[in-house]
């Protein structure tokens, strides 16, 4: 179903916003001396990886052809 695919989709674009702003509080730490990792890394990693399995869940929903009530 296409809108599955358009949700889907929609969903790829938030994962790689959530990449780019992980990956510039990294680059800010190294940057001011930091040796560990952001604080709010580990839990934009978690909703990167919870928007993942719902993309591939959805893509799974668009590629079937019986739908369960």
């Amino acid at each position: 179903m296409d809108d599955y695919d358009a949700l889907a989709s929609r969903l790829e674009t938030v994962a790689a916003d959530i990449d780019e702003i992980a990956f510039d509080q990294l680059r800010e730490a190294v940057a001011d001396g930091e040796v560990e990792r952001p604080a709010d890394d580990k839990k934009l990693m978690q909703a990167r990886r919870s928007i993942e399995k719902a993309v591939g869940i959805l893509r799974q929903l668009a590629g079937s052809t019986v739908y369960d009530d």
